[in-house]
């Protein structure tokens, strides 16, 4: 394998439980009632496009604007990515001994492009990334679309085939698939129940995330 395209949200920070928190508790009751959505549906969706998703299969029970919707995300980003959030555990060594392999590394993210920003500058890990790619800014087509693995490959100059990609959703893992990549599925606390049938591998926790990314990289899985 010649690159490893990382998911930024419940991978590289552990922001998808504050975002689960805020969709629980505030968003999704206030658009649709509350127990009406499961937290799969949409979990690594941008979120511009929940608001689609939402009206096309809940739209007779719709009961908000999209600015409304978009602008809960929007008020909680900067202090979730700015303060809030924690770099995956390990992630410099992991990405370390990546280099030494010659292993390409990409961030592709269904947040919009400054979120990343926020990430990648507050903990220091830009100068990991040989591309940074956001699906907020792709034609409006996020995960599970492919195209941003595809955009993501592309930027690397390396074929699909030859990227691992690494995910904690459904949507994700889908998008990775449908790219031709191979999908690492990285289940925590709060994912436990997530179906992640459809990937190559599932990983638990940071240890076994980085002997699974090493493991598929170099060929042993």
């Amino acid at each position: 394998m010649q690159a490893v395209l990382w998911d930024m949200d419940g991978v590289l920070v552990d922001s998808e439980e504050y975002w689960v928190e805020l969709e629980e508790e505030r968003v999704l009751p206030e658009a649709v009632g509350e127990g009406v959505v499961a937290d799969e549906e949409i979990t690594g969706m941008n979120y511009r496009e929940i608001y689609d998703y939402l009206e096309a299969h809940y739209g007779d029970q719709l009961r908000v604007d999209r600015e409304t919707l978009e602008a809960h995300y929007e008020d909680a980003a900067e202090e979730l990515y700015g303060e809030r959030v924690d770099l995956l555990e390990g992630f410099e060594g992991l990405a370390e001994e990546l280099d030494k392999r010659d292993v390409a590394l990409a961030v592709v993210s269904s947040s919009p492009h400054d979120w990343i920003d926020i990430v990648l500058d507050r903990f220091g890990i830009r100068e990991y990334f040989d591309a940074v790619v956001s699906g907020n800014a792709i034609d409006g087509r996020s995960k599970p679309e492919p195209l941003v693995y595809e955009t993501g490959a592309a930027e690397l100059g390396v074929d699909p085939a030859d990227c691992v990609a690494v995910e904690d959703s459904e949507n994700g893992i889908e998008a990775a698939n449908r790219a031709g990549m191979t999908s690492i599925a990285y289940r925590t606390e709060i994912n436990p129940g997530m179906d992640f049938s459809g990937a190559d591998v599932v990983a638990e926790g940071p240890d076994e995330l980085r002997e699974t990314v090493l493991a598929v990289v170099d060929g042993e899985r």
